[in-house]
């Protein structure tokens, strides 16, 4: 080899196996500074170290495998052959020095495969750290009788270790087998393939190994059929118990044997003990796990199906709730009556005051337009939550307002890393106020934050959130821009405990190479004081400490006593590996959430603390990682006020309840009660927030609602309800209305709405003024022993920068349905109920209580009225025959 291509591969090697090297190593250690900013430094020696001795070890493992393997053919020496093109020969071999390149690179190529093997070895950390740190759960599975611990912890591990043994043995066969074909120890002619005697046997004993680790499969395949499919149920049925397990059970005993007599036939050169034991193992697989089962199924199973299979039922039942927590559902009658009156609806003046009229969709746009402020601001969720302001326990909806880089005017890097830095405030009112104009009242608004109430916002800069960038640079020579006045703009310089210190030289040169950016390296505004802010996603960086949760993708922000910011993620502990469980689409089938997550919106600080301590998964996490869990009871209080039900969560366990509610096996076999969370429009209602008096209670609570319908059926069947606060989070209730009466579903009141001739008119007419009449949620609320059905509906102008307004509200009570202009209004219709709190809708301080005041309101209207008619607007003089028609009637009480 000359000097050229010996400095070529020197170079190539660098280049692709060196550099990769040293970029790891880098990012190592900006993450040891993050974490080390955080304060979970443990978390990262953990994880590392653990990354790091499994990767040796499958390497080491591999390797050591291989190399052995390959020094074995290495050492074979066989008769030189040369290519014939009249023999027909077709093997690559020349004589003379070819030995002296491929030992080498069959060498070479073992090596590279180990670094591979190494490398998926790694991805096995949290497989290992499970298996070694597993914890019993106490319930052991019906059909093997092993705890449910082994398959959450244990079985993964050992999966991945029988995969990783025949991925082993299989590329160690073909290295061997490209090693001996090239060095002539096979050789294939037109109609012969020649193999060297040493060949056979060499190939033949690791063919022997992997049919005894196919044997080692059999035996893992027993556990897998707790976690088969079928028509009726998940998990093991009849058929795979009375015909595969047998089966399975007598592979597991025959394959190591079919190994070990194969491997004897190769040694002794038998061909019967070579063919003979695949042959058997392959037709006891086929007749016993193919061919039987199919016959059971189809003509003694599938006939007598209830029957056979009600034990098995019974177990996916049973399993099924476990894995989804719904073996802890409260069950509840709710036998509803209509006869609601004025002094019920007064009597729950917090719960009317608290139906949400505010949809996330039309706030979202109309908080976008009113107070975005700049083009540079977005919001972009709303979120629901509560507060206790100005004594009054109100439920409201805020949004955080963030800067959106996307959207700078300007996008230098000096604008986007050193002077916009962070959002700034938030905009927060009540689910159910609104202005004369149709517009949301609100609380706290403007930047900087101001506030009528005793809420107060004093550190409102956002440098965490939801849309922020991957890193900034604070406390440059470059002032931070703040917020805009009419004067001019106001700047700041970050003084919180986050981000990391460049202080020297080789940490800016190190954010350079991983930001992939020489400015920071080279800036001059960039001095020792500087810090550099990454991980600023709240989803990423709460996923870079704890990548073994799955995290809610709706966090939501809060308001401490103290005027922070504060986010809250729900995080869930999840596994596929519950037996008889039924997945959903993800192939999850256990779930809990077990975990609230911090993050300061200002310094980035954050915090873990364990909200079901009960759950088994977060238990063998919390022995794993004893430094980052902390107990509920640690948050503070005024953070543990705003814990809430992920809305998400209640989704999937509403759509496993609808048919695990049935416990009966011939009930659930047959459907007769099987329930379905009720469409609206195309989409399937959400699960909604309210506050309300549960049914018994004295109080009223923040709650997480949904309804259900029977199948196929619009009336309701029942609503399930989450617990939102202390001392009864997470506590789920069921109410069932009878099922001898019909209760109203959503279809069937969205159905008598539309049948309504003055609501649909007056739809149409809105319709042809150019307007977008948005219709909102409609909302099942409790209420006593009734139901009141409420929908907002909001007008917009057609064009995509239309405001929504709120202008009618539509109320459904037993047989009747109203719209009017607030939610007041129409509960006086229906219930002639007092004024309630004129703060939870619309003022309406224009409508007098004296009948003298009521008489000349009414001839103000009708004289409007008069004059539209004459305009020829009937839309504006059907509103004011409305208006005309209510006012008599209050005058005529």
């Amino acid at each position: 080899m000359t000097k050229g291509k010996a400095r070529n591969l020197i170079l190539f090697g660098f280049i692709f196996l060196i550099l990769p090297l040293i970029f790891s190593v880098l990012n190592l250690y900006t993450d040891w500074l993050f974490f080390t900013e955080t304060g979970y430094t443990s978390v990262f020696i953990k994880t590392l170290s653990t990354k790091i001795s499994t990767g040796i070890f499958f390497g080491i493992a591999f390797l050591a495998f291989v190399l052995a393997n390959i020094t074995i053919a290495n050492r074979a020496n066989f008769p030189q052959r040369e290519i014939s093109v009249i023999e027909g020969v077709i093997n690559p071999f020349i004589a003379g020095g070819i030995e002296k390149v491929i030992k080498p690179l069959t060498i070479i190529a073992g090596v590279v495969m180990a670094i591979f093997a190494a490398q998926w070895g790694a991805l096995r950390w949290e497989d290992f750290l499970l298996f070694k740190n597993s914890l019993d759960m106490g319930t052991n599975d019906p059909l093997l009788a092993k705890d449910i611990g082994f398959y959450l912890f244990k079985l993964p591990f050992i999966e991945s270790l029988n995969g990783f043994a025949g991925f082993t043995l299989l590329l160690t066969i073909i290295a061997v087998a490209a090693n001996y074909f090239l060095r002539g120890g096979i050789f294939i002619a037109e109609r012969i393939i020649s193999v060297d005697g040493k060949v056979k046997k060499h190939l033949g004993i690791l063919a022997g190994l992997v049919i005894l680790n196919i044997g080692f499969g059999f035996y893992l395949d027993t556990f897998r059929l707790l976690f088969s499919e079928h028509g009726a149920i998940f998990g093991a049925g009849h058929t795979d118990v009375h015909a595969k397990l047998f089966f399975y059970r007598i592979l597991i005993f025959i394959t190591p044997l079919a190994g070990i007599v194969f491997m004897a036939g190769i040694l002794r050169g038998s061909r019967r003990l070579t063919f003979l034991p695949p042959v058997l193992v392959s037709a006891v697989y086929i007749i016993g796990i193919v061919a039987y089962p199919y016959v059971l199924q189809k003509f003694k199973v599938a006939p007598n199906e209830l029957a056979l299979e009600t034990p098995f039922i019974e177990q996916n039942i049973k399993f099924t709730r476990l894995g989804y927590n719904l073996d802890k559902i409260d069950v509840r009658p709710f036998d509803v009556d209509y006869n609601l009156s004025g002094k019920d609806i007064e009597k729950n003046d917090a719960t009317i005051k608290n139906i949400r009229l505010w949809d996330h969709s039309p706030l979202l746009r109309t908080y976008s337009q009113l107070q975005q402020i700049r083009t540079y601001y977005k919001f972009a969720d709303v979120d629901n939550d509560r507060y206790t302001i100005n004594g009054e326990y109100m439920q409201v909806m805020l949004s955080p307002r963030e800067l959106s880089y996307n959207d700078l005017p300007s996008k230098t890097w000096i604008n986007e890393r050193l002077i916009f830095t962070h959002g700034n405030g938030i905009t927060l009112g009540p689910v159910s106020r609104i202005t004369r104009e149709g517009l949301p009242e609100f609380i706290m608004k403007d930047i900087p934050p101001v506030s009528q109430v005793d809420l107060r916002v004093t550190r409102p800069e956002i440098y965490y959130g939801e849309l922020s960038n991957n890193y900034v640079i604070v406390k440059t020579k470059v002032p931070e821009f703040s917020y805009p006045t009419s004067e001019g703009n106001v700047y700041t310089t970050y003084d919180g405990s986050g981000g990391v210190r460049l202080d020297s030289l080789f940490k800016r040169a190190l954010f350079s190479v991983k930001f992939k950016t020489e400015k920071i390296l080279l800036s001059s505004d960039i001095s020792g004081e500087s810090k550099i802010l990454y991980y600023r996603n709240i989803m990423d960086r709460v996923r870079a400490v704890a990548p073994f949760l799955l995290f809610d993708q709706d966090p939501y922000m809060i308001v401490t006593k103290d005027g922070r910011l504060v986010w809250i993620a729900d995080a869930y502990t999840v596994s596929s590996r519950m037996p008889y469980s039924k997945p959903t689409d993800r192939r999850i089938n256990y779930i809990r959430n077990s975990v609230k997550v911090v993050i300061d919106a200002y310094n980035g600080s954050m915090g873990f603390y364990v909200s079901d301590p009960s759950d088994i998964l977060i238990k063998v996490y919390s022995k794993i990682f004893p430094d980052i869990f902390k107990s509920l009871k640690e948050m503070p209080e005024e953070l543990r006020q705003h814990i809430r039900y992920p809305h998400r969560l209640l989704q999937i366990q509403a759509s496993m309840f609808a048919a695990y509610h049935m416990t009966d096996a011939k009930v659930f076999y047959n459907k007769e009660n099987l329930w379905e969370v009720p469409a609206f429009g195309d989409m399937l209602m959400e699960p909604y927030y309210t506050i309300m008096k549960l049914p018994g209670e004295k109080k009223e609570e923040y709650i997480l609602l949904l309804p259900y319908t029977p199948a196929k059926r619009d009336n309701l069947a029942a609503w399930l309800a989450a617990r939102c606060d202390e001392p009864d989070y997470g506590e789920l209730l069921i109410y069932t209305f009878p099922r001898d009466r019909l209760i109203f579903g959503p279809k069937q009141v969205d159905a008598r709405i539309n049948q309504d001739s003055y609501i649909s008119q007056q739809l149409t007419l809105w319709g042809q003024r150019g307007s977008e009449v948005i219709r909102g949620s409609l909302l099942v609320i409790p209420i006593e022993r009734s139901l009141l059905y409420v929908q907002p509906l909001y007008l917009a102008a057609a064009d995509k920068v239309g405001l929504p307004e709120l202008r009618r509200v539509i109320v459904a009570y037993e047989n009747d349905v109203v719209m009017e202009e607030n939610l007041e209004l129409a509960l006086q219709r229906l219930f002639g109920a007092k004024a309630i709190a004129g703060k939870a809708d619309r003022a309406v301080a224009d409508i007098k209580s004296t009948t003298s005041d009521l008489a000349k309101e009414a001839m103000r209207v009708f004289e409007r009225a008069i004059e539209l008619q004459r305009q020829g607007n009937w839309a504006g003089y059907g509103e004011e025959i409305r208006k005309l028609e209510q006012l008599l009637k209050r005058i005529a009480k």
